[in-house]
């Protein structure tokens, strides 16, 4: 346990290309809230009084204009991190290119030294609901410690859209510990169950599968475990996939999981998700945030 008062941290840097532009600022509330303000808001009333934004440095003034600005006048603490392309172990170089991020796993080490705290981190697409970070904040301000993680996983059902396919760490459970996780990249809703595509053939996924939506709690160990990861995987995978290889947090946790070398405690929402990965899911988020607000959940302005 730690003496310092967590922090969050939102992967922002993605690029956003089925959805079609910087969807991570794009507006879903009355008032041009994006999703990622709603998540931040929810940390802010669970008890985080400081977010972390990893993004491209080249957004930074996007980013303050739609969201940041106000978030600090609303009483939090606001820094960034920046993930760099460029910023790759040494005796590696980017290919001639090559535009792609290298992934969250990537994302995640752009907050060496930027963040000192323990901290949950989250995708800034994804609504995951208020009770996730008060699941989180409670961990995190009572148990996590070095090698003693924890992730929020959702239902799979609940993380679904009828827009197109989904990538999801499938999650499985020992004793209350992940015990592994398997990323499955083509993941459906059909007749409103879940269905995965192997080998070419549409195969069912249970609706209460536990899956991984990036929302983790860590401390800044988890940098020096990552780093390793992160050189092998370029080692491995450079060279026969240099425009799109990518690598991600969930296939780090899985390794390090895989080798005895943390635990990660399973906490559970009971919040559905919801989400912006494609451009057609826009409509039913504003739908959902305009109940959310009519229903008094959050006011109409979110920061006074």
């Amino acid at each position: 346990m730690s003496s310092k008062a967590p922090a969050l941290v939102i992967l922002a840097a993605g690029m956003g290309s089925r959805y079609g532009g910087m969807k991570q600022i794009d507006g879903v509330g009355s008032h041009g809230e994006p999703i990622i303000e709603f998540s931040i808001y929810d940390a802010y009333r669970a008890g985080f009084r400081k977010v972390v934004l990893i993004i491209k440095k080249e957004h930074e003034e996007l980013f303050r204009k739609a969201l940041t600005d106000r978030v600090a006048n609303g009483g939090m603490e606001v820094d960034f991190a920046y993930q760099d392309m460029n910023n790759i172990p040494e005796g590696f170089s980017v290919p001639e290119g090559r535009v792609k991020p290298w992934g969250t796993t990537h994302a995640l080490l752009a907050c060496k030294g930027v963040v000192n705290e323990p901290f949950a981190i989250i995708n800034a697409d994804d609504f995951y609901g208020a009770d996730a970070y008060k699941v989180i904040y409670d961990y995190l301000t009572t148990e996590v410690s070095d090698d003693n993680y924890a992730m929020v996983g959702f239902k799979c059902l609940n993380t679904l859209t009828e827009n197109g396919t989904v990538t999801r760490g499938l999650c499985e459970e020992k004793d209350g510990c992940l015990s592994k996780i398997r990323e499955i990249q083509k993941i459906a809703l059909k007749d409103g169950h879940a269905v995965y595509e192997e080998d070419g053939e549409w195969k069912p996924l249970s609706d209460d599968a536990l899956v991984s939506m990036n929302f983790w709690g860590f401390t800044p160990k988890i940098f020096d475990e990552c780093e390793p990861i992160f050189t092998q995987f370029l080692k491995d995978h450079l060279e026969e996939n240099p425009m799109k290889c990518e690598h991600v947090i969930p296939t780090a946790m899985g390794d390090l999981v895989a080798e005895g070398k943390v635990k990660v405690k399973m906490l559970a929402s009971k919040d559905k998700w919801f989400g912006v990965t494609y451009k057609e899911d826009k409509p039913g988020v504003v739908a959902k945030i305009a109940e959310l607000k009519a229903a008094g959940i959050y006011p109409d302005v979110l920061w006074k």
